[in-house]
């Protein structure tokens, strides 16, 4: 597969249950309407977790992410915050799962009578699915090659970089770029032609042992992305957000990039330059190292 979610192929996970709507079914059971509006529009939205030693880490985070798209988007969960989670424990216990398992939330506005944009056309409540897989990471230490693309992160006016919608139509024709271009990950600029993330994971890179990324306005507001803020931050590394261009990159001395899937994963090349040494540099170990270190207390 390549790329940030190169994962080790399990073959459990061609027997999971899945969560639709209260039910836990098996995968090859698991259905929605062609009357939903995540089918027929792609409104909705999503929201990843990490279970990790039994735990869902960094919960709380990702829960506020999750009420902040809902609310952004005006779509009722009809479920509490306690509610939710134990509807996620509830599918990972019905799998028997425990550890290195990524889990992807998707809720859609729900039934549609008819094939319309409008929500008035909806009716009763949202469609909430819960996918659990056991996901591992091929090789977290080999360094990743990135391309950048010529699609770009968005002005808010149009369509909010930082929400979680279901249609990742610009992400796919990214992908669909950085597949012809053999590389790994697409590396995506904002409207003004700074960098700001790449199409499924945030970005930093290193310069003279200071950490930087971009300024969040044009990205995912990555949970992993704010620990690694956080981390440096106490750890007295020097850390910015900030505009910064593909010169930076190119002449970076390291660059990683972060996600609740892969944590941090290293990048050797950026558009056929390499990336310092095009290896894992220190400063990148030592980040995740620190994480690690967080997510086993965060998952006690």
């Amino acid at each position: 597969m390549g790329g940030t979610h190169n994962f080790m192929i399990d073959e459990r996970n061609e027997q999971i249950k899945i969560f639709v709507n209260g039910d836990i079914v098996p995968r090859a059971e698991a259905r929605i309407s062609v009357f939903d509006s995540g089918f027929l529009l792609g409104d909705g939205m999503w929201e990843s977790f990490r279970l990790h030693n039994g735990k869902l880490a960094f919960v709380d985070e990702h829960m506020a992410r999750l009420n902040e798209n809902a609310r952004a988007l005006d779509i009722s969960l009809h479920m509490n915050d306690e509610q939710i989670v134990e509807a996620i424990y509830r599918t990972v216990h019905a799998n028997a799962m425990e550890t290195d398992v990524h889990i992807r939330m998707i809720v859609s506005r729900g039934l549609k009578i008819t094939p319309y944009q409008n929500p008035r056309v909806n009716t009763g409540p949202p469609t909430l699915v819960i996918i659990p897989e056991h996901k591992v990471i091929a090789d977290s230490d080999t360094p990743l090659k990135l391309f950048t693309v010529h699609v770009r992160r968005g002005q808010p006016d149009v369509l909010d970089p930082q929400l979680h919608p279901l249609s990742k139509l610009n992400c796919v024709l990214a992908s669909i770029q950085v597949n012809a271009a053999g590389a790994d990950e697409g590396l995506m600029l904002d409207p003004h032609g700074f960098v700001a993330s790449c199409n499924s994971t945030n970005f930093f890179i290193v310069r003279k042992d200071e950490v930087w990324t971009s300024t969040g306005k044009y990205c995912l507001r990555g949970i992993t992305r704010a620990k690694i803020l956080d981390i440096c931050r106490k750890q007295s590394i020097p850390v910015s957000e900030k505009d910064f261009s593909l010169k930076d990159v190119y002449s970076a001395t390291e660059a990683f990039m972060t996600g609740t899937f892969g944590g941090i994963q290293p990048v050797s090349h950026a558009d056929g330059r390499v990336i310092g040494t095009g290896k894992k540099g220190p400063v990148t170990k030592q980040l995740a190292h620190l994480y690690q270190r967080l997510l086993e207390r965060s998952c006690i």
